[in-house]
């Protein structure tokens, strides 16, 4: 343990820490809002929960798709004017989402129609959220000397779960103290807060070795990200990693009126919050366990833990087998994740870090696409109409299993280099 204090203390500069410290309360803001979205647009907005999945996917879709294109401009116009534009634009998108459930909104809503409107402004949001993604990785992968990269990223999915787990925590009081379209309120503050932290304190990260990376052109800059998109090794192993993803955000699109309307317990972003404080409590001895096995070994076994997990809460409607079967998930994803990143942070060359670190964020992407769709379908289906967790569950677990078995036959056929 004092190893890894001196290793975190002296294989890191301090924009590295700012950038991490960045992200912890960006997450917060984002989870904090994220827990209770789908619910907001079913209920406080009458979307019903179909349209209320389908929306809220497609906005954690654009947030991590749009990095793809958002790492172009993080390398031509640097990190710290990104994170800025980012800041600004999530203090807007949050606080106009909430308007739409405020007295003050209704003629606005009315105007543009419900769906129009919460489609604009979630749009917008994620414009915002696609900024940071690159941003703050990037910051890590330039900031952290070599032989302390793997840390970095622990660190960087520790502190982004620490924020993960207090949003919803936090915002379960102000739901039921102030209303539901309040905690959109208290994310934009927090936006509004770190873009003045990014003005004061974030300088424009140098690699480790201290040398700025060159600027190269628009152009050139998009031809890279084509060349990305041909790369058919590298886009396989992203849309089979993607099922993980599907698995994930049913935490977030099915998972709340489950335990609201089947488990009847009503402050269900508490247990939302059960992954992440068990990944901050893993992260270390995680890991330290990944770090012994080949990278591509780790993400498999992580896949084959979470979606075990989900036969546990299939098996038991208590709130105990979701909090325990929600930990157990969460194990697979410490397992996997840092090893992700450090995987596509090793692919990228010097001078893409942005755009490569911005197609890690795909996954995430085609996981909210499908997860909330097939969010949306499960809780009207098995909630509301049937009331059948089991059958709902293990579909959540088949498919983490098939996920599993294409990243052994991708392992095996591709013959990745680790």
């Amino acid at each position: 343990m004092r190893k890894l204090f001196r290793d975190a203390r002296h294989g890191f500069t301090s924009t590295f820490w700012v950038a991490n410290t960045l992200e912890l309360f960006e997450r917060l803001a984002f989870y904090g809002s994220k827990a209770v979205l789908a619910v907001y647009l079913a209920e406080k907005i009458g979307l019903g929960k179909e349209s209320a999945g389908e929306l809220a996917g497609l906005y954690a879709t654009l947030i991590y798709a749009l990095p793809i294109v958002a790492g172009v401009f993080v390398d031509r116009y640097g990190f710290r004017r990104t994170l800025a534009a980012c800041f600004a634009l999530f203090t807007l998108g949050y606080f106009l989402i909430g308007l739409a459930g405020m007295e003050a909104g209704e003629r606005l809503v009315a105007t543009l129609g419900k769906r129009n409107y919460v489609l604009a402004v979630l749009a917008l949001t994620a414009m915002g959220g696609s900024l940071i993604k690159p941003c703050i990785v990037g910051t890590v992968a330039r900031t952290s000397k070599p032989d302390f990269r793997s840390l970095g990223y622990s660190i960087y999915y520790a502190l982004v779960n620490f924020g993960g787990a207090v949003g919803p925590t936090l915002a379960s009081p102000v739901r039921t103290g102030f209303g539901i379209e309040y905690v959109f309120v208290m994310s934009a503050f927090t936006s509004f807060l770190m873009l003045l932290g990014t003005l004061l304190f974030f300088r424009e990260p140098a690699f480790h070795d201290g040398k700025a990376p060159d600027r190269i052109g628009f152009a050139s800059l998009f031809r890279n990200m084509m060349l990305v998109f041909t790369n058919a090794r590298f886009m396989t192993f992203l849309v089979i990693f993607s099922g993980f993803w599907v698995m994930f955000w049913q935490i977030f699109y099915s998972f709340p009126f489950y335990v609201r309307d089947i488990l009847k317990f009503g402050r269900f972003e508490i247990l939302e919050s059960v992954d992440a404080w068990t990944i901050i409590l893993l992260s270390v001895p995680a890991t330290a366990l990944a770090q012994r096995m080949k990278p591509m070994h780790a993400m498999t076994l992580g896949f084959l833990i979470a979606s075990a997990s989900w036969l546990l809460v299939a098996a038991w409607t208590t709130v105990w087998a979701v909090i325990v079967g929600v930990a157990l998930f969460a194990v697979g994803e410490s397992i996997q994740a840092p090893r992700f990143y450090d995987y596509v942070g090793r692919l990228a060359p010097r001078e893409q870090v942005g755009i490569f670190m911005g197609f890690a964020f795909l996954p995430v992407a085609i996981g909210s696409f499908i997860g909330g769709k097939l969010g949306g379908w499960l809780a009207f289906r098995y909630v509301e109409q049937t009331q059948d967790p089991w059958t709902m569950w293990t579909i959540v677990a088949g498919i983490g299993f098939v996920s599993t078995a294409l990243m052994l036959l991708y392992d095996r056929l591709a013959g990745a280099k680790d």
